[in-house]
């Protein structure tokens, strides 16, 4: 377990670099192939995570060094931070949105981290989480409440004025659940080579996110019962660790091309998982 907030910028980092690495990733980006994602690669994805080495440290010492009690207040420090990042990751991909959702949450997750162990001395998971609640109370009404349809410009906004949804802001707001209550569970009882666990951890939680990149890839929700009916099959026939549960993989991987769908949404998810994951030591 982390006791020394001084490593969460490199686990951030090495979070990022793991879920690039992980193969086959049903329309993602890996080391194989680009997916649905011409205008990538993995080395774009490495140049990506690197441009952000600077602001998981930022996240870091305002965690750390927050003194104040509204934590809300800590999260709008980091804001700033934040779209600074944004601007370096878009320079070092030549205008490629590689990782603008992980921006957001793993500097949420570093930011909260580094007061979580400045004010317990030892790292709590959820007391993490909760720390996460505290900072992002009325996130999606903040963001997205007040916008007017017309003035909706991001797939997040044009989603939330159209089905409702308030993606990965109402999933941060919440605390994230789907990695605190299934992602993060599943993991820790997971063994075998680290591929397999991470490609069967990033299936649990495409079951059980909604995941707004897949939406607007589809063009429809309606492609999130189709989702979890694959998910379905592929644990039905053992996940990643068997030969059956593989080569449906492969074969979801394929279709994913072919439809021009993708799990970016699920991808950001696992991040966070890996991030976790690797503080705790559920990964060792």
């Amino acid at each position: 377990m982390l006791t020394d907030d001084r490593e969460l910028p490199a686990l951030a980092l090495k979070s990022l670099l793991y879920e690039v690495s992980v193969t086959p990733k049903p329309g993602l980006v890996d080391p194989a192939n680009p997916g649905p994602h011409p205008d990538m690669t993995v080395f774009t994805f490495i140049d990506s995570a690197v441009s952000l080495e600077s602001y998981f440290e930022q996240c870091r010492q305002a965690g750390a060094e927050f003194k104040g009690t509204d934590l809300t207040v800590l999260f709008q420090q980091i804001r700033p931070a934040g779209i600074r990042a944004e601007k370096a990751m878009f320079a070092a991909t030549k205008g490629v949105n590689t990782h603008k959702g992980a921006v957001f949450s793993l500097g949420v997750l570093v930011t909260a981290g580094a007061y979580t162990l400045a004010t317990a001395s030892v790292f709590d998971v959820d007391r993490l989480f909760k720390t996460v609640r505290a900072m992002l109370v009325g996130l999606v009404n903040h963001d997205l409440g007040a916008i007017q349809p017309n003035q909706m410009t991001t797939a997040g906004e044009r989603q939330y004025a159209k089905y409702g949804q308030g993606g990965i802001r109402a999933e941060a707001e919440a605390g994230y659940p789907v990695v605190a209550d299934i992602a993060l569970p599943f993991l820790r009882q997971q063994s075998g080579p680290l591929n397999y666990r991470l490609l069967d951890t990033l299936m649990v939680i495409a079951a059980h996110t909604t995941d707004t990149n897949l939406i607007k890839r589809a063009g429809t929700p309606d492609i999130l019962p189709w989702m979890r009916a694959q998910t379905k099959q592929y644990f039905e026939l053992g996940g990643s660790q068997t030969t059956a549960g593989w080569e449906f993989l492969v074969q979801l991987n394929q279709e994913f091309l072919v439809r021009n769908l993708s799990l970016g949404g699920s991808a950001d998810l696992l991040i966070l998982t890996i991030f976790v994951g690797l503080i705790e030591g559920s990964l060792e």
